[in-house]
């Protein structure tokens, strides 16, 4: 792959605190057995073990999160990951834009661990804290700059009208060339999979981490 700067320099970081939080996702603390129980790179087999070793110089969750039940279907598994890897790092989406639109997928799917993972990684990228913090009791962020505007109305609508009217279109492409318009709707797609793989297989945060959504919030 195309090693970039933007990673390269976290990339031991990286390896080294994913490699602990492989073993600390798990499934909620009730009695029920996990759908996927946390795999440990020791138990990967020779189809899953290069996948393993690609995900854990990267990924902040090791091969905990939707990593988990990915490395299920190892061939799968690794088309995903290259998709995941352009859609992060390679993508022409502006990083705290491309972290803004997952936050929102992640918002409107009450993803415990989208949300985990990538509020600290939006904020990083510059994303304000009033921005997430709004964006977090499921209101529209009422100080936006204009691409980050046009970045929310741009998913919300898409995903919950499965549309794009011509006025949000016609914003979109004041702000962004036709390359960043398709990476900004391929990144939200691919988060809204995401969301689908950690639900269906009810993955959560760590143990020790206090979840992001509690019950009975919007």
């Amino acid at each position: 792959m195309n090693s970039t700067p933007l990673w390269l320099s976290s990339l031991t970081l990286a390896a080294a605190g994913g490699w602990l939080a492989a073993t600390m996702f798990a499934a909620p603390a009730t009695s029920k057995e996990p759908r996927f129980p946390q795999l440990t790179m020791d138990q990967l087999d020779a189809r899953q073990k290069p996948l393993g070793e690609q995900i854990m110089k990267v990924s902040s969750v090791g091969i905990g999160g939707p990593y988990n039940p990915m490395i299920r279907s190892p061939v799968l598994g690794q088309r995903l990951f290259d998709l995941f890897y352009y859609l992060r790092w390679e993508t022409s989406v502006p990083t705290k834009l491309n972290e803004f639109a997952i936050l929102i997928i992640g918002r409107q799917w009450r993803s415990q661990v989208e949300w985990f993972a990538h509020a600290p990684l939006a904020a990083k990228a510059g994303l304000s804290a009033d921005i997430i913090a709004e964006l977090k009791t499921n209101k529209r962020p009422s100080k936006m700059a204009e691409d980050e505007a046009v970045v929310y109305d741009f998913v919300t609508e898409l995903t919950t009208t499965r549309k794009v009217s011509d006025e949000t279109y016609a914003r979109a492409k004041k702000v962004f060339n036709d390359q960043q318009i398709v990476d900004l709707t391929a990144v939200a797609g691919n988060y809204v999979m995401v969301a689908m793989l950690l639900a269906m297989a009810e993955e959560t945060v760590p143990p020790d981490k206090q979840e992001p959504f509690k019950p009975g919030e919007p």
